[in-house]
Parts: structure tokens; C-alpha cells; sequence
């Protein structure tokens, strides 16, 4: 705004008004020592009385309107202000909840499985190319991370540490054709072997292969780990959504839903270590 008085156009008004509001006085002065009765003087001079009536005004209104803008500028601004200090203090509420229920999620686990050591972790970022959801996450060899290492949330078991680094880790997920989990139906403790494929994954499933004809496994089923090679027994997996037979065996076939939303997940626990463990990689000791 302070650019527009300085401008050219604002000078070149300036005295426009300046000599109106002049032919208005002198209009109002003439018409003072003019009788009323001389006519033609008085039309002379009411025209420009009125002119520079409305052209006072109009400066009056003008300046009003700018100092109304500047008070609403102000108001605005402060506003916004007062906005952002609200978002900022929402998003840290947010995140100190979020970090709250994480804790409890993981002192509830902790408290059913007194053996497991663990490092919580977050996801620092994904890579779009890989349909399995693998991720990044922010803890590495300095933090205890060691290849293998069972990662899992709140919800379920999400995948092992499939590489470490110093200060990260990559992790893939059980959506991944590499990995193989031994699963039991904890109903009907019929036992199989979980193992994602890309199909299955591009739906956000994964399978479980080797389950005998005579198995008693339903839709509906929760399956969990078995507890064989590296995975810790009871770590719940999913649920079955759909049951029939492999292509090439007599054995049975599940798709299995994840209980852990492989591509919405934030943050995760690693478990370091658990009674048991083996030191056995995934490929030796659960495929």
C-alpha cells in the first residue's frame, strides 16, 4: 500500500482533489458575499459547492476505508497467527498421544511376554516400488537391530529386519514371497506355513500353504506363529478369509488378512530378543 502513495497516479489525484476542494471553497465564499438574489452568481457557485461537498466526502471515505483495511490487515494477520500456534499445539498433542498409546500397546505385550526385549522404532519411509510394503525404520546396529529381528505392532506380527544398517533398518514385511512363517489355526491348531506371494500382496493378503486335507481350519480363523526359527510362538498374524485347495498337492490353501496394516503403520517394535531364539536365518530356519 505505501508503494500506491508514492506512485505517479496517487500524486496526479492528490491535486485534482487539492484544486476541487480550492473551487469549492472559493465557490463557498463567493456564494457567503453574494446576495442570494443574485442569480447567476449563485448558479455559478452552488455546482461547485456541491462538488467539493461530495469530493470531501469521498476523501473522508476513502481514508476511513484504508484505515478500516489496515485494522482488518492487522486482525487478519493476527489471526493467522493465533491459527498456527493452535495447529502446532494440536499436532503436538496429537504426537504425545500417539507416542502415549504406543507405550501402553507395548507395556501390554510386555507384561504378556516378560522374555521379549524390545526397541521401538519409526518408519522413515517406504519404498513405492515394492508391492509388499517394505519400509525404513529409524533404529539400527547401535540400537541392538540385528538381522532377522521379529517386527511386529500393537495388531500383529508386520515382518522381520531384512537388512541393518547403522542408524536405520529395512524391513520387509510378511506380505514378501521371501519370508515364510510357521502358523498354527489357533482354534483347531492345525498347523501350516504363511508365505506371501504377489498376488495375494497387490490385495494386501498373504497365504498359508501346507495345511492337510483333513485339517479342521475355518474362515474366520485367527492364525499365529508357531513359534519355529526366528519368529516367537503366539504372535497373532492374521485371519483366514477364503480356504481352498493348492493347484499341484492334496494339501489346503488360505488366504490369510493381516491383522497389521502393513501400509498404514507408523511405528513398530522390534524384538530384539525372546526364550528361544534361534540363530537361524528365515531362510534356513523357517522355509
Amino acid at each position: 500500500m505505501r508503494f500506491f502513495f508514492r506512485s505517479r497516479k496517487f500524486k496526479i489525484a492528490l491535486a485534482a482533489v487539492i484544486l476541487l476542494v480550492v473551487f469549492s471553497l472559493i465557490a463557498n465564499l463567493a456564494g457567503g458575499l453574494i446576495a442570494p438574489q443574485s442569480s447567476i452568481f449563485g448558479a455559478i457557485a452552488a455546482p461547485f459547492q456541491k462538488l467539493g461537498a461530495d469530493v470531501a466526502g469521498g476523501v473522508k471515505d476513502f481514508f476511513a476505508k484504508f484505515q478500516n483495511n489496515e485494522k482488518i490487515i492487522l486482525e487478519n494477520a493476527n489471526q493467522a497467527e493465533e491459527i498456527n500456534e493452535l495447529n502446532k499445539k494440536i499436532a503436538d498433542y496429537d504426537a504425545v498421544k500417539a507416542e502415549n498409546e504406543f507405550l501402553k500397546d507395548y507395556l501390554e505385550i510386555k507384561d504378556k511376554n516378560p522374555d521379549f526385549k524390545f526397541s521401538s522404532a519409526s518408519v522413515i519411509a517406504r519404498d513405492s516400488t515394492d508391492i509388499s510394503g517394505g519400509f525404513t525404520i529409524d533404529v539400527g546396529s547401535l540400537n541392538g537391530i540385528k538381522q532377522y529381528d521379529t517386527v511386529i505392532t500393537n495388531a500383529g506380527l508386520v515382518g522381520y529386519v531384512s537388512e541393518v544398517g547403522i542408524s536405520t533398518s529395512r524391513v520387509t514385511t510378511i506380505l514378501d514371497s521371501s519370508i515364510s512363517v510357521g502358523a498354527i489355526d489357533s482354534r483347531s491348531r492345525d498347523y501350516g506355513i504363511v508365505k506371501g506371494n504377489l498376488d495375494l500382496a497387490q490385495k494386501g493378503l498373504t497365504g498359508m500353504y501346507n495345511i492337510q486335507r483333513s485339517s479342521l481350519v475355518a474362515i474366520g480363523d485367527y492364525i499365529v506363529t508357531s513359534g519355529s526359527g526366528v519368529f516367537p510362538d503366539g504372535i497373532l498374524i492374521g485371519k483366514i478369509t477364503n480356504i481352498s485347495q493348492e493347484k499341484y498337492t492334496t494339501s489346503l490353501y488360505a488366504e490369510v488378512e493381516p491383522f497389521a496394516n502393513i501400509g498404514e503403520i507408523r511405528q513398530v517394535m522390534v524384538i530384539t530378543s525372546f526364550d528361544g531364539k534361534s540363530n537361524l536365518s528365515v531362510a534356513n530356519g523357517d522355509k
